[in-house]
């Protein structure tokens, strides 16, 4: 009943009550009313949405205050240390290598920005899973790094806490948290029955309880720890976890908790009965067997004792031999039951049930600054750890929870401290490793490696979910961190069993996704399998194993290392027994994965290498290392097949592992273990054994034979021969390669890094990851050894990113050294290290062109010998390789194959076969017991070498050898059955001749088999005891065994006559070389200059190995001079048959083709540059293209157009037009300039703005509504120009067609599917011949060029004359041209150019789509295009000739276009404004402001349009003198504005001062060309009206400080009315032809006055130039003036300020620019990524910032989309007519929208190292590239974007 009352009260009331009550001594009624409270308030009942509990909750905690007052309160008595900020997946933080302790270390914005960290080795990065701040953390980062709020130790000196503040909080959040478990408890429904959405829904509807938590977290240490006591209280959880005994709900809550709990179990008893009895292979319980091997029933299950009830089971997967797990006592209690004793246990628990909901997730790390909280949490969290896998298993979300798992996981197992502390108490790796071995339980499969049918191996099944989703991924993650800690890795590798067992983990990935080579036909379906069994090996295997090596670096270690190995050894037997393995491999089946080899290589090397370990005592026995050998071997053979193209059957997939196999993220754990493990085999096995083993496996045996044909059974023969280069190639790079036989870490360091340099120039960031992790972290600076950074400034130099001008970005680049090409490029190393072949040509193209450019060699260089560092004394043996017969006999072999010209031997053959002889000569073996040549003579009955050392052989000679030939070989037709019996006796006698030799000299003819002598040497291994061994296994002839029966030709043997050695061979092979004969003296030796044999090609290499060889044997010396001196040429091989005439007749025909295709490519290449000279010449003003014509030029024909479709050439005529290529684009470009010449910068604070208002288009905008609210609308639209802000720019690449040729060209472009990037049926297309980019084609006129002669001819007639010819030529109307094709396009064109721009920026006028309107719009391109080529020019015309602009203007052939369309409007005389520019009128009394506006006052009309609209209304062809005379009368009007613009600027008194000394001057003689006398009389006329002046009178006194000089007059007049003279000097260069001549800036005046003809030309002193001595008045100048000046006054009356305003117009702009960026991105990216949109007052998933106006955008943001556009491409419209430039916050990178298309750009931020980091991955500080910027701003600027990006695609509004 209390409750009900409390329940009316007001809440603050009642809680204020309470705490009241709770502070008494004797407080049971207050604990009581409480309890009744909240028994009603929380009640589990209750639907969860409803609001009043909660706020019940705040106002009871509070206690009667406010809750945030309350929180404040709270808050200052936090003592927390730690900043512990908690943020989600994409979130921005940071990581600083230098500071953390940790590899996962990170920091949140504000504690990064708040600590040191320059100089740093840091970056910003977008966090995947989410984290936390580790800042005031010294288990995760050093002090230093601490921000300046967690390096105060905040805790000393906060007060201690009030007990009554946080009494009420103490009594209510224990009812509260079991309230969120409770509704957790009834919501829960298991997966199988629900739906994920049922659990979304509960977690909806508790969302605000959760929040509140996480605010209550927030709150601060104080807080914290009484939500610790409560979570880890086990009292409390005990008395309210069941609910009291009479409440009904409760218990049945409490019994779905229990069931819930017994579910999670992960076997139920039923489920191991069916593993027992079921015999599965892997079936959906194979999980059961794993839990029988864990030795546990399911947690939660009754049935605890069935411990060892289920061993049989065990065996049902693949009938293995299992590893049995139970017998170790521990594993009991590995997964024990759940049972939970607190709220925190539970929490946990249904935080995994509901698959980790990111709130929840984010409340239990919030609280991990509680130091006793962290110590609870990770202990419950490894006690559910089994459930976290089950769970993740079962997940159908498995990526997201993964996710969420690491986010949590990786913040309790990166502290060292915490890590030991559980696996201690926890037993946290026997938890892990089992955990992780079930998991992978469930997905095996028997192995089909070796015997398929009695293999008892089982491997994981790489195509199953688990592995292709990477699901393991969080765990193995959480194993790799905590054996990251030495503590922890130290128990790891003591503990044998967990050694054992993860052994036994490894081998289930030994032989996974196995390859079996088709041989009939293509494989139907490619698996891509492979990527998960690499990322498997990868993370499963290897970083483990490179965790555990990292802790094994010194002496005291030995011991871990010498168990590891043993282990591996141990499994690998197991291994080899389940497999069924002996001594062949199953042939045509390969697996990349052998991680228990590479675990035992690994080990190996560190053993080695740190711990100083003899080889010896963990290396097994022969035969096991045979059988070790084996499968690394077979995998090198498989990829030399793989490109042998012997695969291509199995589909591209099998080229893809081969790649990834030597892929620098996995190369140092796959090919270099593995290559190791084979040198470590090679240098303890016999060394004959291995070589032959070697061919053998590479199936070329066949092949070594001295016979000039032979078969081979399992080749083809043009397989033959990669094949053999692949394994000679192997073998160079097995004895060379020294990265784990005695190279220190920095040795290895240099040698990456040289050879990824020399196969190509890489950026920064690419050489990090190109370069293998281990040995060397590339982060961090591992102590004692040199950084990556050192390194690389050592072996390369920086080339700085330059800006190629077709529009490709380079980055920053780095370049080998020259001394590195001349010393250290290992083109061994590089064959090792390269995925793609080609890598290896460019790396020896950039050597060949590094001789060349130095010329230290100038043909074609063979890969230069490098010297190798020696080897570690452990593997002296595997010396013996280049020491051995059989190897020898390879080498004799090939060299006289090569010399004799076999097939398929190749150039690549010899020089690694000479790399080998060389290799051998370096490192001779140190022989201590002599005597050891007769043993070997016993076994080897045809020995052709007496001893294994390779100088005593080279020299030895071979007289006789045994082949065995197909009979159709020409060896064995030469001694066909005789005819003649004579002859037939003498055959008799020869062969019994040679029998007889045979029999007593075994040693003249040579048998060679190399897989005889392999099996002799493998069997005499295994049988040591016995000693008949040697006999028994001894086949009779070498080629039985490969001969399948049936082959056609019979095997014949024949004795070969050789008498060679291969010292011999290798001075015929320099002949044969060098083509000439005795291509030695005999006396060479002594003057060879050895220096220059380190470079050069196979004659060199010959070269270097017998000066070697001389040099360390006098016996070769001698041998060499005597072979030498036999100067008599040597006999030839014989060419007796047609073959070989044919093959001499190919090489001629091939030279003879290889001639005429030069010639050919010569003459193409010629062609070619006088096209590209003609036709893309841009910058020389010299040749002149078809539409600029010099004046000097004058052409009386008829100009000549090239069609670029058909060909033709000829005039363009009414009926077949011709058209120049034109792209148009509207454009704001103009509309964008400023008045100040410096551009405006970006704003990066809330106090910075950009105010558009003081643009050139908005500027406009106002002048003409301003006119537009006090004139008539006919004659504004005459008054101004519009197109500043969407008018429209036309330019050509200079190309003409015809235009019917055109229409059939647009035809088939839109009849062919394959378009890239354009619209056809928006008429877009790319110019037929240089593959610009267009949309219109615009006639040209017929006719002469440029008006010649008469049209030219210099005026003597006087000016009143001319005028009133111009105004007889206005009145003639425009004559309607005839229709006909060209009038016809030129409708057309227009057409296109009112479609190009929008309605918004054609219609101005106060009636849409009136004549007006169309006039304004058409004069207003021309005046578009005038003023853009003015820019493109800089601005003014001092350069003068024809700018890179001018070509690609086309204003000729668009004026009279434009004057076509324009002639159909005529002026109304009445209103034509040329009377008013010329004659006084006749002073009629003004009417009152009768029935319309007033027309605009000539003082306030735009000249330049005046200008524009007489040329295009009069009839065309216009003469030069009409014209000149147009520019000089309006030259008066613009003069007579600039006059009045000035006086309104002078203050009262200058004003008067200036009317005063004028006046004096008006009746001088030519008072009419001084400024003094018209300013006075402008001033005077203006000031009838005293309204004009008067309202700036208060301004400028404020403004005119300075005074005005006659000189600063001048200047400004010069000013205000250069922008006239220039847009008149441009129009007159493009109509007439005038050349621009260039000038000084100062000069500018002058020079454009000559030119227009305003001045005599006559050069006058620059400073004697007057503007006004340019006017030239056709009747009295001071009446003109009076008149204009009268209808200014006339008006001001009714609005004098605005009088004001027009009258005082600036026609100066400056160049357009975009904003200015600050140097460093991070200033940008700070403010602008967090930023709301000011239309959605979101914060945007994508922001975007338009770089020419600054406005923040969403990029694709459905949120601001309007008329189904996103809100870039509407600012796009709005900003730039279609162009828009944004700069994308998130990525760096700038995108440009033009129209419907797109394209990235790239960006204008680099690193210190040059490079672009698009979407900001690599997160190094980014800084402002200016050339860059320049180029962007200059690509808009000239409207070039379409050209110069070639990579345009459709944006379909979406961006």
């Amino acid at each position: 009943m209390m409750a009900a009352s409390l329940l009316r009260r007001d809440k603050n009331a009642t809680a204020a009550h309470l705490k009241a009550e709770l502070n008494r001594t004797d407080n049971s009624s207050g604990v009581r009313q409480l309890q009744e409270l909240l028994d009603v308030v929380l009640n589990p009942e209750k639907p969860a949405e409803d609001k009043e509990a909660l706020d019940w909750c705040k106002c009871l905690i509070a206690g009667g205050d406010g809750f945030e007052e309350f929180c404040l309160t709270v808050r200052s008595y936090d003592n927390a240390t730690l900043c512990g900020l908690v943020w989600t997946a994409n979130f921005v933080a940071y990581r600083c290598r230098t500071c953390g302790i940790s590899p996962c270390m990170s920091l949140c914005a504000e504690c990064f920005n708040n600590g040191d960290h320059t100089g740093h080795d840091f970056n910003m990065f977008r966090s995947q899973a989410g984290g936390a701040c580790d800042c005031g953390d010294s288990n995760v980062m050093r002090e230093s790094g601490f921000c300046r709020r967690h390096r105060l130790r905040t805790g000393e000196n906060i007060p201690s806490i009030p007990r009554d503040l946080l009494l009420m909080s103490e009594m209510v959040l224990p009812r509260f948290i079991l309230c969120i478990i409770q509704y957790l408890r009834d919501g829960y429904v298991e997966p199988d029955t629900s739906t994920e959405r049922d659990l979304q829904k509960v977690l909806q509807q508790l969302e605000p309880q959760i929040s509140f938590l996480e605010e209550l977290t927030k709150m601060g240490g104080a807080m914290r720890t009484v939500l610790t006591k409560i979570l880890t209280n086990q009292q409390t959880f005990k008395e309210l976890s069941m609910g009291q005994e009479d409440n009904l709900h409760a218990k049945k809550n409490y019994d779905k908790y229990l069931s819930a709990l017994k579910n999670s179990g992960l076997v139920s008893v039923e489920e191991k009965a069916q593993g027992a009895t079921a015999d599965i292979i892997v079936g959906a319980e194979g999980g059961a067997v794993a839990m029988a091997l864990l030795g546990t029933t399911g947690p939660g299950s009754p049935d605890e004792s069935g411990k060892e009830d289920d061993q049989d089971g065990g065996q049902s997967v693949g009938q293995r031999k299992r590893v049995k797990l139970s017998s170790s006592t521990k594993d009991a209690c590995v997964i024990e039951s759940l049972k939970h004793k607190c709220f925190l246990e539970e929490l946990l628990f249904w935080t995994i049930k509901y698959e980790f909901p990111q709130k929840m997730v984010t409340f239990l790390l919030n609280m991990l600054p509680d130091q006793d909280y962290k110590i609870t949490f990770t202990k419950t969290f490894v006690q559910h750890y089994a459930f976290i896998m089950k769970t993740l298993m079962k997940s159908h979300e498995s990526d997201t929870m993964s996710n969420r798992i690491v986010h949590i996981s990786v913040q309790l197992f990166s502290n060292e401290e915490l890590a030991r502390h559980v696996t201690e108490e926890c037993q946290l790796l026997d938890i892990m490793v089992t955990v992780l071995l079930y998991m992978m339980e469930s997905c095996l499969i028997k192995s089909e490696l070796q015997d398929e049918e009695n293999s008892r191996h089982v491997v994981v099944n790489c195509s199953e979910a688990l592995l292709k989703n990477n699901t393991y991924w969080p765990l193995v993650s959480d194993f790799i961190n905590i054996l990251s800690h030495q503590s922890v890795a130290k128990k790891f590798l003591e503990d044998h069993s967990l050694l054992m067992l993860w052994m036994s983990f490894v081998s289930f990935f030994q032989g996974m996704n196995l390859n079996k080579r088709e041989l009939n036909e293509h494989v139907e379906f490619e698996s891509q399998t492979y990527y998960a069994a690499f990322a498997a090996e990868l993370e499963a295997c290897a970083q483990p194993m490179w965790g555990l090596l990292t802790h094994c670096k010194v002496k005291e270690t030995q011991e871990y290392t010498k168990t590891v190995v043993r282990y591996c050894l141990e499994t690998l037997q197991i291994w080899f027994d389940a497999i069924g393995f002996i001594d062949e491999p199953a042939p045509n089946q390969v697996t990349f994965h052998l991680p228990l080899h590479r675990y035992y290589a690994m080990f190996l090397s560190k053993a080695v290498k740190c711990q100083g370990l003899d080889l010896d005592s963990l290396l097994p026995d022969q035969e096991m290392l045979m059988k070790i050998m084996v499968h690394p071997l077979q995998i090198q053979a498989s990829l030399s097949e793989v490109h042998s193209n012997m695969w291509v059957r199995n589909g591209l997939q099998i080229k893809g592992q081969a790649m990834t196999y030597v892929q620098s993220h996995f190369c140092n754990s796959m090919i270099d273990p593995d290559m190791y493990l084979l040198q470590v085999c090679a240098s303890k096995l016999d060394p004959d054994y291995f070589i032959s083993s070697v061919f053998e496996r590479f199936k070329v045996v066949d092949l070594l034979t001295m016979a000039s044909q032979h078969q081979n059974a399992v080749l083809d023969s043009e397989q033959e021969r990669p094949m053999l280069e692949g394994a000679l190639t192997f073998l160079v790079i097995l004895t060379s390669l020294r990265i784990h036989l005695g190279m220190t870490d920095d040795e290895i360091l240099r040698a990456e890094m040289v050879s990824q340099l020399c196969m190509n120039d890489r950026t920064h960031s690419a050489l990090l990851d190109l370069i293998p992790e281990n040995p060397n972290p590339k982060s961090g600076v591992v102590p004692g050894s040199c950084s990556f950074e050192d390194m690389l400034s050592a072996v390369a130099d920086f080339k700085a990113p330059v800006f190629e001008p077709g529009g490709s970005m380079q980055q920053g680049m780095y370049t080998p050294k020259a001394e590195v090409w001349e010393k250290e490029f290992d083109p061994i190393m590089v064959i090792l290290r390269t995925v793609y072949r080609r890598d290896v040509q460019s790396a020896m193209d950039r050597y060949t062109a590094f001789m060349k450019q130095f010329g230290i060699h100038t043909g074609n260089p063979w890969p230069p010998y490098k010297e190798r560092t020696p080897l570690h004394p452990c593997y002296k043996g595997l010396i013996r390789l280049l020491h051995c017969k059989t190897l020898h006999i390879v080498i004799f072999t090939l060299l006289y194959k090569i010399w004799m010209d076999h097939q398929n031997v190749s150039e690549h053959v010899l020089c690694m076969v000479l790399y080998l002889i060389e290799l051998g000569l370096d490192n001779q073996v140190q022989d201590n017991k002599g005597d050891e040549e007769p043993c070997i003579e016993e076994h080897c009955h045809d020995s052709w070498f007496p001893g294994t050392n390779l100088l005593s052989n080279l020299h030895h000679i071979i007289n006789f050898v045994r082949v065995r030939v197909p009979e159709t070989a020409p060896e064995a037709k030469r001694e066909d059955f005789p005819s003649t019996s004579a002859e037939a006796s003498a055959y008799i006698q020869n062969s019994r001749r040679l029998s007889g030799n045979w029999r007593e000299n075994m040693r003249e003819a040579q048998v060679f088999s190399l897989v005889a002598e392999r099996r002799r040497k493998f069997q005499e291994i295994i049988n040591r005891s016995t000693t008949e061994a040697a006999q028994v296994v001894r086949p009779k002839s070498s080629s039985t065994r490969w001969v399948p029966p049936g082959t056609p030709p019979q095997l014949v043997t024949e004795i070969l006559e050789i008498r060679e050695s291969m010292l011999s061979l290798l001075l015929k092979l320099h002949q044969k070389l060098s083509s000439k004969q005795n291509s030695l003296s005999a006396s060479w030796l002594e003057d060879m200059d050895t220096s220059r044999l380190a470079h050069g090609d196979g004659i060199t290499a010959i070269e270097r190995i017998l000066t070697k060889a001389a040099s360390r044997s006098c016996q070769i010396q001698r041998s060499i001079q005597d072979i030498c001196g036999k100067v008599c040429p040597p006999v030839p091989p014989k060419k007796n048959s047609p073959t070989d005439k044919k093959t001499m007749d190919k090489e001629e025909r091939r030279q003879r083709a290889r001639e005429r295709q030069q010639k050919l490519l010569a003459e193409f290449a010629s062609r070619q540059k006088s096209f590209m000279e003609t036709a893309m010449d841009v910058e020389s003003p010299e040749t002149e293209s078809s539409m600029d014509f010099g004046a000097s030029e004058v052409m009386e024909s008829e100009i000549l157009y090239d069609c670029v479709i058909c060909g033709q050439s000829g005039p363009s005529t009414e009926d077949r037009p011709t058209g120049l290529v034109v792209l148009l684009q509207a454009s704001s470009v103009l509309g964008h300039r400023c008045k100040s010449q410096e551009p405006k910068n970006l704003p990066t604070s809330d106090e910075e703005h950009i105010y558009p208002a003081d643009t050139c288009g908005a500027a406009h905008d106002v002048r003409l509504t301003l006119m537009q609210r006090f004139f008539k609308d006919s004659s504004c639209l005459q008054s101004v120009s519009i197109g500043w802000d969407g008018g429209v720019y036309v330019q050509t690449c200079g190309h003409t067609l015809h235009i019917d040729c055109h229409k059939s060209y647009m035809e088939s472009l839109r009849n062919d599917q394959v378009l890239q990037g354009f619209s056809v049926d928006k008429g877009e297309f790319t110019c037929p011949l240089c593959r610009q980019f267009a949309n219109s084609v615009l006639p040209c006129r017929p006719g002469r060029g440029t008006e010649g002669g008469a049209w030219h001819s210099p005026t003597n007639k006087k000016t009143c004359v001319l005028v009133k010819e111009v105004e007889d030529l206005q009145e003639k109307m425009g004559h309607f041209p005839t229709e006909s094709n060209l009038t016809k396009e030129m409708e057309l064109v227009i057409k296109d150019i009112k479609n190009t721009t929008q309605k918004k920026y054609m219609d101005y006028g106060k009636n849409p789509g009136s004549p007006d309107n169309d006039f304004l719009f058409m004069y207003s391109v021309a005046r578009t295009n005038l003023e853009l080529e003015l820019v493109h020019r800089g601005g003014n015309l001092c350069s003068g000739g024809a700018s890179a602009a001018a070509k690609r203007s086309c204003l000729n052939q668009l004026f009279h276009v434009l004057a076509m369309h324009m002639r159909l409007y005529s002026i109304d005389s009445a209103y034509n404004p040329w009377t008013k520019l010329t004659q006084v009128a006749q002073d009629k009394e003004p009417d009152g402001f009768d029935e319309e506006r007033p027309e605009v006052p000539m003082l306030y009309r735009d000249v330049p349009s005046l200008l524009i609209i007489f040329v295009l209304t009069m009839p065309q062809p216009l003469r030069k003198e009409h014209f000149s005379c147009v520019v000089k009368m309006l030259y008066n009007l613009q003069f007579t504005q600039a006059l009045a613009a000035l006086s309104a600027k002078f203050s009262s008194e200058e004003r008067q001062a200036w009317s005063t000394s004028g006046a004096l001057k008006k009746n001088s003689a030519n008072s009419e060309k001084s400024f003094d006398a018209l300013l006075s009389h402008v001033i005077n006329e203006l000031a009838k009206d005293t309204s004009v002046y008067k309202v700036n009178a208060e301004e400028t006194t404020m403004l005119s400080s300075n005074v005005w000089s006659p000189q600063s007059i001048e200047f400004t007049l010069q000013q205000f009315c250069l922008p006239f003279l220039r847009l008149a000097c441009l129009l007159q260069h493009h109509l007439y032809g005038d050349n621009l001549n260039g000038c000084l800036e100062e000069e500018e005046f002058s020079s454009l006055a000559v030119c227009l003809g305003l001045l005599p030309s006559a050069p006058q002193p620059s400073n004697a130039v007057h503007s006004a001595s340019c006017l030239e008045w056709p009747s009295n100048a001071f009446n003109m003036v009076t008149q204009w000046c009268a209808e200014v006054t006339r008006l001001s009356q009714t609005h004098a300020e605005q009088s004001l305003t027009l009258l005082i117009q600036d026609p100066q702009w400056a160049a357009p620019h975009l904003l200015q960026l600050p140097d460093n991105y991070n200033i940008i990216f700070q403010y602008y990524h967090r930023k709301s949109c000011t239309a959605c007052k979101k914060v945007p998933k994508d922001p975007a910032l338009c770089l020419v106006c600054g406005a923040f955008v969403c990029l694709k943001g459905m949120c601001c989309k309007q008329q189904g556009s996103c809100e870039c491409i509407l600012h796009s419209q709005h900003c730039g007519a279609a162009t828009g430039i944004f700069l994308l916050i998130n990525a760096s990178v700038i995108i440009i929208i033009r129209g419907h298309r797109f394209c990235l750009w790239g960006s204008v931020y680099l690193d210190a190292h040059g490079e672009e980091d698009r979407d900001l991955r690599r997160g190094k500080p980014l800084f402002l590239c200016e050339e860059r910027y320049r180029v962007l701003e200059q690509q808009w600027v000239s409207h070039t974007f379409d050209h110069i990006n070639k990579r345009w695609g459709p944006h379909y509004n979406g961006l």
